[in-house]
C-alpha cells in the first residue's frame, strides 16, 4: 500500500543567515531553520534588534538569505529570478502593514480591488471578490468610502481585506496594532483570530506580549536567533498591558 507523501510546509527557512556588511559582517539573523504549517496563527516575538524585521522580509520573499534556504510551498525561491519571485509572492503571501499604505484617492472598494488587476479575472469576479473581503472584515457598508473618511481601524481593516482578497497561503503582519488605539485594536485582533484556516496560516510579527497571547504558537527571537518555539492556548487580546 502506497503511502500519499506529506504536503510541504506553507513556509520553510532551512539554516538561513542575513548577513550585513563586506569588511565588517553583522548577522542580522544567523542559522536559523522554521517550518510553517497550514493552520498556523503565530507570533513571532522579540525585542528591538532580535532580527524580526530581517525574518519578516525573508518570510515575505522581499529580501534573499546570505546563506540558507527559503521554500515556499516547496519552491526553492532561491532559484528564481525577480520576476517568478514576485509573481510567488503576490499568489501566495498576503502582507498587512502598522501603517495602512491604502491608496488615497481610492474608496475601500477600490483599494481592495486593486490587488487583483492582472490576475486574468473578470471585472464582475473581481467585485464579487472584492466585496466578499470586506464583509469578511465587517466592511461592506463602507466600501464606497475613501481613507479619509474612515477611522485607522476601519482603514486597517481595509489592509486586512485586501490582504486577504487574493486568498493567499499566508497572512504576514507587522506590529499590526501599532497605529491603533486599544478598542480598535481589539477589533482588528478579532479580525486576524478568524483568519486562519486548514489551508492558510497567520504571522503576526510584532514585540507586543499581547497580540503573541492570542495566538497559538510563539516564535520567540533574540541577537538574530530564535531561542524558543512554543504552542500555547490562545487568550483574547486585553488593552492592558
Amino acid at each position: 500500500m502506497t503511502t500519499a507523501a506529506a504536503a510541504p510546509p506553507l513556509l520553510e527557512l532551512d539554516h538561513v543567515s542575513r548577513v550585513y556588511g563586506d569588511q565588517v559582517k553583522v548577522y542580522a539573523m544567523r542559522d536559523v531553520s522554521l517550518r510553517i504549517e497550514a493552520g498556523d496563527h503565530m507570533a513571532i516575538i522579540g525585542p528591538s534588534g532580535s532580527g524580526k524585521s530581517t525574518m519578516l522580509g525573508l518570510l515575505g520573499v522581499l529580501d534573499k538569505p546570505t546563506d540558507g534556504t527559503v521554500r515556499v510551498a516547496g519552491t526553492d525561491t532561491g532559484a528564481l529570478d525577480d520576476d517568478a519571485r514576485s509573481r510567488l509572492r503576490g499568489d501566495t503571501i498576503g502582507f498587512v502593514f502598522q501603517q495602512f499604505h491604502l491608496i488615497p484617492h481610492l474608496t475601500a472598494f477600490g483599494n481592495v480591488d486593486t490587488a487583483l488587476l492582472y490576475r486574468g479575472l473578470t471585472r464582475s469576479e473581481r467585485r464579487e471578490r472584492a466585496m466578499a473581503a470586506l464583509e469578511e472584515v465587517g466592511l461592506g457598508a463602507r466600501a464606497d468610502h475613501r481613507p479619509v473618511q474612515m477611522s485607522g481601524g476601519e482603514q486597517q481593516r481595509v489592509a486586512i481585506a485586501r490582504a486577504i482578497v487574493t486568498q493567499p497561503l499566508l497572512v504576514l503582519a507587522d506590529e499590526p496594532t501599532g497605529a491603533l488605539d486599544t478598542r480598535n485594536a481589539e477589533m482588528v485582533m478579532e479580525i486576524f483570530a478568524g483568519l486562519g484556516t486548514a489551508a492558510r496560516a497567520v504571522v503576526l510579527v510584532t514585540h507586543d506580549p499581547r497580540i503573541a497571547a492570542t495566538t497559538n504558537r510563539v516564535v520567540s527571537m533574540r541577537d538574530g536567533e530564535i531561542v524558543s518555539d512554543l504552542h500555547q492556548e490562545p487568550q483574547p487580546f486585553s488593552g492592558t498591558t
